[in-house]
């Protein structure tokens, strides 16, 4: 069998093993009316004021943990690559942590820690709880978007951008936020996309603190109803790839995707 053969066989049949569970979820969704198709399902899911609150909360922690993951890792990952590469190791094992530590261990140990009783109460407060909940999902998605990053910072050559810059007079904030971030955009939204897909779907964080997210909400769906959850399944799938290809759309938008794509 030719290369080319076998190239759009794998292709097939990574297409089927996660594109016919979809289809069939889509099918079953649609057999709420006995004997016959029907978008009952899908009319329950958008009337249902909680499903909106819900996956609003999460969409808007999403962003948020991916502005703050942004922050918090592209300056880490260029300074450890321009001044400190001998800890390059050290970095990459603190971000592999999040994959070896369930989460569940997290947010005990954020509860345990920032609960009422403790010097810094968090859990007491709503916005306090909140913010738990964002920087456990920066944990979360840390491994992910730190590879990311550093794979983008690999492709560009960071000390001669840095040495260029600084000739100019430019500052570290202006080095980092004008010139080492938009060359690197396109490796942070790919690590943008994986934060918001975990964030959409994580649970254990979102329930054992309290708060109103998507997650939760889809498990109380499952348990009490037989075709809305699968409705609830094909109608988060479709947001979440809409809401990816708006950013992945926004990303490409920028000057200096323009400039590569030409």
């Amino acid at each position: 069998m030719k290369p080319k053969a076998w190239s759009w066989l794998v292709f097939l049949l990574g297409f089927a093993y996660f594109a016919l569970p979809l289809i069939g979820t889509l099918e079953f969704s649609l057999r709420k009316r006995r004997g016959e198709y029907s978008l009952d399902a899908y009319v329950w899911v958008f009337e249902d004021t909680q499903f909106r609150e819900t996956f609003g909360y999460s969409v808007v922690m999403a962003l948020l943990t991916i502005v703050f993951g942004m922050l918090l890792v592209v300056p880490t990952a260029y300074w450890v690559r321009l001044r400190y590469p001998r800890l390059r190791p050290v970095v990459e094992f603190i971000t592999l942590l999040p994959l070896v530590i369930p989460p569940i261990v997290i947010v005990f140990g954020y509860i345990r820690l920032y609960n009422t009783s403790s010097f810094l109460p968090m859990t007491g407060t709503t916005f306090g709880t909140n913010l738990l909940l964002m920087f456990g999902y920066v944990t979360l998605s840390l491994p992910y978007m730190y590879r990311a990053v550093d794979t983008g910072l690999r492709t560009i050559d960071v000390r001669t951008l840095t040495e260029a810059a600084q000739s100019l007079g430019a500052g570290w904030v202006t080095i980092i936020g004008r010139i080492i971030l938009p060359n690197v955009l396109i490796a942070v939204m790919s690590g943008a996309f994986v934060t918001f897909a975990i964030v959409i779907g994580e649970f254990v964080l979102a329930a054992l603190l309290n708060r109103p997210a998507f997650g939760p909400y889809m498990q109380l769906i499952g348990a009490n109803r037989a075709y809305e959850p699968a409705a609830l399944a094909v109608i988060a799938f479709t947001i979440t790839w809409f809401c990816i290809g708006l950013m992945q759309v926004a990303s490409r938008m920028t000057p200096q995707s323009r400039a590569k794509r030409s």
